[in-house]
């Protein structure tokens, strides 16, 4: 069999080390000769106490060290250019993204932008940006987003709706995947970017136009991680094994979405953050059960492959382990402690439609998807998550 044309691009380096950022600044005084870093991150991370032993450790590295800790969740363009406006400030050279995907974002846009006069409206969308970046390194504290390895940085450009910067500029120069930073991260917060990176496993492997032989195979790996240690992170968050499992399969899948992209569920997720301001993680997962019921029609077989990865039980042809697939991850959910309805979260009925609409504003995301969704589909699909 023929193998279709496909590119595969991700980060130049990825190290996975328990207790790295610890011992960041020798890692990184031996990669780059930039010494003067912007650590971008959140104000959350700062009051935990997790960034003071990093920012001492690069310092005594030879670092000077600009702690950035403005960034919010599903930030605004008015982070971007404050993150901005500090690095030119303080003449940093290198940017460190610490933190969950906004923080990873925000570092990636901030990157670009300080070495660049390309006004950020017009960067949004595939392959809008011109210009180079500043050294970059990317360190999640979330097993989620991917975010780390993706080209893809998402930002909130209205009251209700967000824009990706979609760009190789956007590849880290080095990242760093520390479980150990993952362990304060409480069991609601870890359900829900556990199953957002088994929705990026899951949407890269079914992806109608670029999925490919190496995304697949990093899809898988990455959803046979996931299942095998979400209910142990989630039931014990100290348990070693169980978070470097987590954090591995967030990344790999990571870097199979970034290069075969994701589709309705991003697409009707991204409505609920703009509107309601649910965290990414959730909102995947309160649309999971339904795109995967509505796209069985044309991914069944798919599906049924990914019910071997994960060593769902049972038997049949494609359509019998198709539904045994969905119902697996049904159940896995449940299990995992995160809210199952959008009504839980605060949705009104009465928005549904509002939502249906938006999200057919993601065309980037819904040309993806294996099945054509149309508004009255979307607002089918948000009326069975209701």
């Amino acid at each position: 069999m023929t193998i279709n044309t496909f590119e595969f691009r991700t980060v130049s380096s990825i190290e996975m080390k328990w207790g790295g950022a610890q011992q960041l600044g020798a890692n990184l005084t031996a990669r780059f000769t930039q010494r003067n870093a912007l650590l971008i991150t959140d104000a959350g991370l700062i009051k935990a106490g997790l960034i003071a032993p990093i920012t001492k450790n690069l310092e005594e590295a030879g670092f000077s060290v600009t702690v950035f800790d403005e960034v919010v969740a599903d930030p605004p363009e008015a982070v971007v250019y404050r993150c901005v406006e500090v690095v030119k400030q303080v003449g940093a050279d290198i940017i460190i993204g610490l933190g969950g995907g906004s923080s990873l974002d925000i570092a990636k846009v901030t990157a670009v932008l300080a070495h660049s006069d390309q006004p950020l409206a017009e960067m949004y969308g595939i392959g809008k940006v011109t210009g180079s970046r500043l050294p970059m390194v990317l360190i999640p504290t979330t097993a989620g987003t991917g975010s780390e390895v993706t080209n893809i940085a998402i930002i909130t450009t209205g009251e209700t709706t967000k824009m990706g910067v979609v760009s190789p500029q956007l590849y880290a120069d080095f990242v760093l995947l520390d479980a150990e930073l993952t362990l304060g991260l409480p069991q609601i917060h870890t359900a829900a970017t556990g199953i957002d990176a088994m929705v990026h496993a899951i949407e890269a492997y079914t992806s109608k136009h670029k999925k490919n032989p190496l995304s697949d195979a990093l899809a898988r790996e990455a959803l046979r991680l996931l299942g095998a240690n979400l209910i142990h992170a989630c039931q014990d968050g100290s348990h070693r094994a169980a978070r470097e499992g987590m954090l591995l399969g967030a990344t790999l899948a990571g870097q199979a979405f970034s290069n075969s992209p994701v589709a309705a569920v991003h697409a009707l997720a991204y409505p609920l953050g703009g509107h309601y301001h649910i965290a990414h993680g959730l909102s995947n997962a309160l649309m999971l059960g339904p795109v995967l019921r509505f796209n069985a029609t044309a991914a069944a077989p798919l599906y049924a492959e990914l019910a071997d990865v994960l060593n769902v039980p049972g038997s049949g042809g494609a359509a019998a382990r198709s539904t045994a697939f969905v119902d697996f991850m049904l159940h896995l959910m449940e299990q995992s402690g995160a809210p199952r309805r959008l009504r839980d979260v605060g949705v009104t009925e009465a928005s549904l439609p509002r939502l249906a609409a938006d999200a057919m504003l993601q065309t980037r995301l819904l040309t993806n998807n294996p099945v054509e969704v149309h508004e009255h589909d979307a607002l089918n699909l948000y009326r069975e998550a209701f």
